[in-house]
């Protein structure tokens, strides 16, 4: 699986722990948002990096994106504003067990300064262990386990019918927002990479790089 790492401002002093609580475990990792002691002039708000999730998991340059922001919130709403994005809100690992057996989405959002105190390190080791304990979209209970897959189902077809695609969604963002997240080396790099939808990457590329 790969997995894009990506914090913003007010929490990237909290990116070295989330790395290390998703090392060796047999992910690709990509570690593109803001990092501890980062001196990239432009600072990242959850604004530019649920945009760069998005971004990523319509390339299918990514499968799963673990992001973020103070209390968790601003990147969980910003993100879910673009289409095939299924974004859950992780504060403990019953949580997570939950999101990816019933939800099995593509994105989490962590509450990185919020209630991130004592032992949080372990909790975000933990929360991983949960996350990745088992198939995504298994349902619980087991009862559920049919209706919630039709509801996943279901749910993919509205965001398709009611979210713009994202060459449309890109070509109205503000210049600034989309001058600061490509400004990022590992985020550009990964973009240009190996992804699944190659029409999306040229229009990127073409317009944007």
């Amino acid at each position: 699986m790969k997995i894009a790492i990506i914090n913003e401002v007010s929490a990237r002093d909290k990116n070295p722990m989330i790395v290390e609580a998703l090392e060796n475990r047999g992910f690709d990792l990509f570690n593109v948002g803001m990092k501890a002691g980062d001196n990239n002039p432009s600072e990242l708000t959850y604004i530019h990096t649920s945009l760069m999730a998005a971004i990523l998991i319509n390339l299918g340059a990514v499968d799963f994106v673990v992001g973020g922001c103070g209390t968790g919130q601003g990147f969980l709403i910003a993100s879910m504003q673009y289409p095939c994005v299924y974004t859950g809100l992780i504060v403990d690992p019953l949580d997570a067990w939950l999101y990816s057996q019933i939800n099995g989405g593509n994105c989490i959002s962590l509450p990185l300064n919020k209630g991130f105190g004592w032992a949080a390190n372990l909790n975000l080791k933990i929360i991983f262990d949960k996350l990745f304990q088992d198939e995504f979209g298994a349902g619980y209970p087991e009862a559920r386990k049919a209706s919630q897959k039709q509801s996943r189902e279901r749910l993919q077809a509205i965001s398709n019918y009611t979210h713009r695609s994202m060459e449309e969604i890109l070509q109205e963002t503000d210049e600034e927002i989309l001058k600061a997240i490509f400004s990022y080396p590992d985020f550009k790099e990964l973009v240009q990479g190996e992804v699944k939808d190659k029409r999306l990457q040229n229009f990127i590329i073409g317009n944007y790089l």
